[in-house]
């Protein structure tokens, strides 16, 4: 019997809607990821890979999960001895570097709260991360920007925050491999009081904050089990394969594709760490290491696109996925044609695991998010609240009675108020909006703050930066509103050209005319904009608020 069996019902099945009625997750009591899936390889499996990892200095690593439990036991040790304990919220900003996995299952094994962060933080992240969560400790890559942010950050809670670095050292920090040094493998699993619960907070991840502040979005102990829907089913990782998911540890698309849902599927995660994102580079470490399955946001996809794909043996590859945004048509048909493979998508939040997919059984719309998940009871309701029709606009919401969605957060942490408006009379509304066609295809339109209301038209944002990225001049662009006494508003394209193009009126002229040919007229930039570069979130989100503030500011 395979791992995943002791937590599925069954997990085969013949179509999409047996999937939908038959998909059952078994919870145990007291589920804990760290003693109940790595030491149960550990004991049973001991050579299995566990992570694939490598760096731009050829520094080749397999990591095996008997290596793993004795690391992150050995880690657990080390950090209960300086006091972390059942509830602590620790900070973890490791970009790729291996020990995020040995100490995060630590972090579990203690029953701490860890609250991965990317290694893009300014000061002021520091600082409201440190003040909003109420954070014990901060274990941090070595890097100059990061620990001096950190010491310059004004903790108004009063509580003396301990810190560590990871393969480098600080003045004033601990070092992490000076303190392992100090301890061996043998912490014991807590007991009574001291053990977590399924219903206590293992996670704590910040959103991106594409509108307004972060939010503080707490996950339980049953999380992980939640993401064999994301892994099994949506990016179909293989029994002994090595699943790819590019992504910093920092951002909650790590844990959707760098841990839970792989290793209970029985796959192995492959990691490149690097400090600058060069496409081709990406790309030659992924095929020589026989990466079988791979995961990575419309912006990856669009740089990766733009390589000779010839050049690259991805025999290896079996299935390949995409989220964050939607999918760019024009992305999907270039590299099916390069490989064969047809790119499936999928849509979630930080609150969720997958909720809407392209899964094996349903065949891909280009641009379409796909059909909900197991559990995921979906549907569009309008300004008015009333339920949309096929092809109506609305905001994507999840029902939440008679039962939870798998996987759906617990709340904000310390925000009731937060949780209420988001979260109330059994819906969840998740700020999204999108359209369903008549086959049941969601179709994504883009964030409520995003529409563009032009003329008395509603212009989803998407839609015309899919025409411009058809254009191959386009390497990247962002579709706002620019508020208009005639119109109320008019749209606005920020654009990033690629390398052999230079922005002139010409230019702006041809790509104008050639979103009218594309999509419809009305929808057209009336301005157009060209930057070096978008403003995006630390997850790589494009920040179209961050145009539309610098827009008003002018």
């Amino acid at each position: 019997m395979s791992l995943i069996d002791k937590y599925l019902e069954r997990k085969d099945f013949s179509s999409y809607e047996d999937f939908v009625s038959g998909y059952k997750i078994k919870f145990p009591d007291n589920f804990n990821f760290a003693y109940d899936v790595v030491d149960y390889y550990a004991a049973n499996e001991p050579d299995r890979k566990a992570l694939v990892w490598c760096d731009e200095k050829e520094d080749d690593k397999i990591i095996s999960f008997k290596e793993m439990k004795e690391m992150s036991l050995q880690a657990a040790k080390m950090l209960s001895s300086l006091g972390i304990k059942k509830g602590d919220r620790v900070t973890l900003i490791l970009k790729q570097r291996y020990e995020f996995w040995f100490l995060l299952l630590a972090l579990h094994r203690i029953g701490a709260i860890a609250i991965p962060a990317t290694h893009m933080l300014s000061a002021h992240d520091i600082e409201y991360r440190i003040n909003s969560a109420g954070i014990k400790m901060i274990i941090s890559v070595s890097a100059d920007h990061l620990t001096e942010y950190t010491d310059e950050a004004d903790c108004k809670t009063g509580n003396k925050i301990m810190k560590m670095t990871v393969h480098g050292s600080k003045e004033g920090w601990l070092s992490y491999e000076d303190e392992m040094k100090k301890h061996d493998s043998s912490f014991v699993r807590p007991q009574g009081a001291d053990a977590p619960t399924n219903a206590d907070t293992m996670l704590l991840y910040f959103t991106s904050g594409t509108v307004g502040l972060p939010k503080m979005v707490t996950h339980d102990y049953t999380y992980p089990l939640a993401h064999i829907l994301t892994a099994k089913y949506w990016q179909n990782v293989v029994e002994d394969g090595i699943h790819y998911t590019v992504a910093d540890t920092g951002w909650a698309k790590s844990v959707w594709g760098q841990i839970y849902g792989q290793w209970l599927s029985g796959s192995a995660v492959f990691i490149y760490n690097y400090d600058r994102f060069i496409a081709a580079n990406l790309l030659s470490k992924a095929t020589k290491h026989g990466v079988t399955t791979f995961c990575a946001p419309p912006t990856v996809w669009r740089f990766l696109v733009k390589e000779d794909l010839h050049k690259y043996d991805f025999s290896s590859f079996k299935y390949c996925v995409v989220a964050g945004e939607p999918l760019n048509p024009e992305i999907y048909e270039k590299f099916l044609a390069a490989t064969g493979i047809k790119l499936k998508e999928g849509y979630g939040q930080t609150e969720m695991v997958i909720a809407i997919a392209t899964w094996p059984w349903v065949e891909p719309k280009p641009g379409s998010m796909g059909k909900p998940s197991p559990t995921y009871n979906a549907i569009l309701l309008d300004r008015e609240g009333k339920e949309c029709k096929a092809g109506e606009e609305g905001e994507i919401v999840f029902k939440t009675n008679p039962s939870k969605p798998i996987g759906l957060f617990k709340g904000y942490y310390c925000d009731e108020q937060l949780t209420a408006n988001a979260w109330h009379d059994g819906l969840y509304y998740t700020g999204d909006t999108a359209y369903k066609d008549e086959d049941g295809y969601f179709w994504f339109v883009g964030r409520n703050d995003d529409l563009i209301k032009s003329s008395g038209y509603r212009i989803g944002p998407f839609e015309v930066e899919s025409a411009l990225i058809e254009h191959p001049s386009v390497l990247e662009c962002a579709v706002t509103g620019i508020p208009d006494e005639e119109r109320g508003q008019v749209v606005k394209a920020t654009i990033v050209l690629g390398k052999d193009f230079t922005a002139s009126d010409e230019l702006k002229h041809e790509l104008q005319n050639h979103v009218k040919k594309t999509t419809a007229p009305y929808k057209y930039p009336r301005i157009i904009e060209f930057v070096e570069s978008l403003p995006k979130t630390i997850s790589g989100k494009i920040r179209r608020v961050a145009i539309r503030d610098k827009d008003k500011a002018c």
